[in-house]
This record gives structure tokens, C-alpha cells and sequence, in this order.
């Protein structure tokens, strides 16, 4: 496995509602990394921005959004993680991609539908939650609403495994300068609840609707340090997380042998 594990955060401006604009900006951005990396992690609906217009904007899977990714994870060799609008049978989905270089992908439809501005009313709501690894390292990607209900970002005990179900904690995100300090504190919180690595990507600038953002992308340790944090501005930002302390401090401050156990019921 990889002890250290490198993820970049792109944190951007968005064309709303213009999907090749939106590619081509961020294929010009991930060749703007200038180094190897091992995941880049993009927005919540990267592609168009955060829309109700899902009729004239989802596309189905193994289409456009799908192949770009499909296309970057090869060229780069890292795992891409963002969401975008899909359509399936009949429903309509906000749908989180995880796509590996060898084309191998697995998917996780957001849970929690943003009810104030009627994502539930557009959108489906996924019901499985997505834990998979990725050279060594155990991930769960979330999609931004997510991040205000902490049983659905648990990290559990796989007994089986002897382990947590995951390392790194990642949110993509749309999540307005109105509510941000609220973004701020729940995503350092899960990372000290859940003992892991938090990633949190934002966008920045105004969308289609006149709502600001202003980024505040992050990351931080099982301990609560803060790693990386912008504010307003477009960034590119890699950063490197240690494996080795992560194990030692789950081994010095087991608090996850103490949690409580629960069972998550449909919605």
C-alpha cells in the first residue's frame, strides 16, 4: 500500500449550466497540478453546478461527464471523485462518480437531498453508502448535504477485517457562503469523531440563482488539524496524508472502541 496517499483539491468557479465549458475549465486545471498525484477530487456537480434543472442536464451513464472522468483517471493515473446529474430509469440521480485509471468505477447516489432548495423533489436519494479502497487506503465519499448527519459518515468496526471501514472522509460539495461556518465545524468534527482524514472541495463564486460561495475547501487530521484551508479563491492544492501516524493515534486514543452501536433505517 501507499503510507502516504496524495489528494488534490480543486477548488473552482463553475459555468452554470454549461457542461463542455465546465470540463474543458477543469481539464485545464488538472494538467495545472504539475505533479503525480493519487486522487483529485472535484465539486458537487462539477460539471453544471448545483441545478433543479435535471430534465434538459442529466445525462446516462457512459455518456459525456462519465468519459471525461473515464478519460482524466487514465491520463493522470489517479482516482477522480465528483459528482454530476445522471438519469436512470426514469429518475434522476446526483450522483457521485469513483473513477479509477483502468476505467473500473464505482458509484454512490446522494443520500441526503438538499429539501430547502427541492433537490428532493428533482432528485432520487441513494440508500447504500460507498466504502472502497484505493491503494491501501480505505475512502467513503459523501456529497455536501450529507455532512450535516453524522450517522450516515460513522466510520463503524468491520470486525471481520479488524479495522475501521475507512481512512480518508471525502465531501464534494455546492455549499453556499450563507451557511459556511457550519461546513467549517461539521467537517473538522467528522474527522475527530470518525479518527480519520476529512478532504472537504467547495466551489467558489456566484451561481445561476445569484447564491455566493465562497470555497472554504479543507482538510484535516484524526486530531483536528487543520491541513489545508482556503477561503475565496480558485485553488489547486495537494496535499499528503500519513498512514502511519493515522494507525498511531487510532492505536494511542482508541476511541472507537467505545462507540455506540446503532443500525441506519431507510429514510
Amino acid at each position: 500500500m501507499n503510507q502516504k496517499l496524495k489528494i488534490t483539491l480543486i477548488q473552482s468557479n463553475l459555468y452554470w449550466e454549461e457542461v463542455a465549458s465546465n470540463l474543458s475549465m477543469f481539464e485545464e486545471k488538472i494538467w495545472a497540478i504539475g505533479q503525480e498525484t493519487d486522487v483529485i477530487v472535484l465539486p458537487e456537480m462539477f460539471s453544471t453546478g448545483f441545478t433543479m434543472n435535471a430534465a434538459k442536464l442529466a445525462e446516462p451513464m457512459n455518456m459525456t461527464t462519465f468519459k471525461w472522468m473515464r478519460q482524466m483517471a487514465a491520463q493522470t493515473q489517479a482516482l477522480m471523485l465528483g459528482s454530476f446529474i445522471v438519469k436512470e430509469n426514469n429518475s434522476y440521480y446526483n450522483r457521485l462518480l469513483w473513477m479509477e485509471p483502468s476505467g473500473n468505477f464505482k458509484t454512490y447516489d446522494k443520500r441526503h437531498l438538499f429539501r430547502m432548495a427541492d433537490e428532493h423533489q428533482t432528485y432520487s436519494a441513494g440508500d447504500t453508502r460507498l466504502t472502497a479502497e484505493w491503494r491501501g487506503w480505505r475512502i467513503c465519499p459523501l456529497v455536501c448535504y450529507d455532512l450535516r448527519f453524522p450517522v450516515w459518515s460513522r466510520n463503524g468496526y468491520d470486525k471481520a477485517a479488524g479495522r475501521l471501514d475507512y481512512d480518508v472522509l471525502v465531501y464534494v460539495a455546492n455549499w453556499p457562503s450563507a451557511r459556511v461556518e457550519a461546513w467549517d465545524a461539521l467537517l473538522k468534527a467528522r474527522a475527530i469523531e470518525n479518527l480519520c482524514y476529512t478532504v472537504g472541495v467547495n466551489r467558489t463564486g456566484d451561481d445561476g440563482n445569484g447564491i455566493p460561495y465562497n470555497g472554504h475547501s479543507a482538510s484535516y487530521s484524526p486530531k483536528g488539524e487543520t491541513l489545508f484551508f482556503e477561503t475565496e479563491k480558485e485553488v489547486i492544492k495537494t496535499i499528503e496524508l500519513d498512514f502511519d501516524m493515522l494507525q498511531s493515534y487510532r492505536e494511542k486514543f482508541p476511541a472507537w472502541r467505545d462507540a455506540d452501536e446503532f443500525e441506519v433505517t431507510e429514510l
